[in-house]
């Protein structure tokens, strides 16, 4: 009886500790603020291009100049995950590289829904610069009857109405909108249902998704107005 006590008091102190341990999780997420975490790509991917190039340390100084970010900024931001660096040698970079992808929860390969087998999803399909930043095209879908079945490099071109069959059956939570305005909406919607937690949008349009869905825009017209305001 002792060592039953014993062991259920055992499993309860595991648990607990694993209830806090995704508690903090959840609060050191809710605390660091979106436009840090939007720029920890950039430091990564110039990292791995240093990296790659053969260097070993950076400073944040140097980091800064690449980046065109300050290297006080540079500081706080990494600094909100932990102390990756020492004073006076700079950061390793192979060591960075590993805690920004950690963080960043690419240090796996996510497999990714490309809703829209247009010029512009056809593009995607081709662009070899996903696997080794954490994403892969696992599936692509379309609601033209001339495209489905057909192949889009190694793909099948599934129809678009089986997105709330094949998309839970894969497990895919991340998925490419690339589909026309008006129909964008109502495919969110159903990749919603189908279990998708974040969408990359590339239709011309917001769409509104529930709170624990995140989503990012992607319209190419927007930074080329943004850069023609200071010609």
């Amino acid at each position: 009886m002792i060592q039953m006590q014993r062991a259920n008091h055992l499993h309860l102190r595991l648990y607990l500790e694993k209830l806090s341990t995704e508690r903090k999780a959840m609060v050191q997420k809710e605390k660091v603020p979106d436009i840090i975490v939007s720029r920890l790509p950039l430091y990564l991917r110039t990292l791995e291009r240093l990296h790659e190039a053969g260097r070993q340390t950076i400073s944040s100084q140097e980091l800064g100049d690449i980046v065109g970010v300050s290297a006080a900024q540079i500081r706080k931001d990494i600094s909100q995950f932990g102390e990756f660096g020492k004073q006076g040698m700079g950061y390793s970079i192979p060591y960075l590289i590993e805690k920004l992808r950690q963080i960043l929860k690419v240090d796996r390969v996510w497999d990714v829904a490309l809703i829209g087998a247009g010029n512009l999803g056809r593009a995607l399909v081709q662009y070899q610069g996903f696997v080794n930043r954490g994403f892969r095209i696992a599936m692509v879908f379309d609601n033209d009857p001339q495209k489905i079945g057909q192949m889009l490099g190694e793909f099948v071109i599934q129809d678009a109405a089986r997105i709330g069959e094949l998309i839970p059956q894969a497990g895919i939570q991340i998925a490419m909108l690339v589909v026309p305005a008006a129909a964008a909406q109502s495919v969110a919607d159903t990749l919603i249902k189908a279990g998708v937690r974040a969408i990359l949008n590339y239709a011309p349009t917001p769409i509104n998704v529930p709170p624990d869905v995140r989503v990012e825009h992607v319209d190419p017209a927007m930074p080329l107005q943004h850069m023609t305001y200071y010609l």
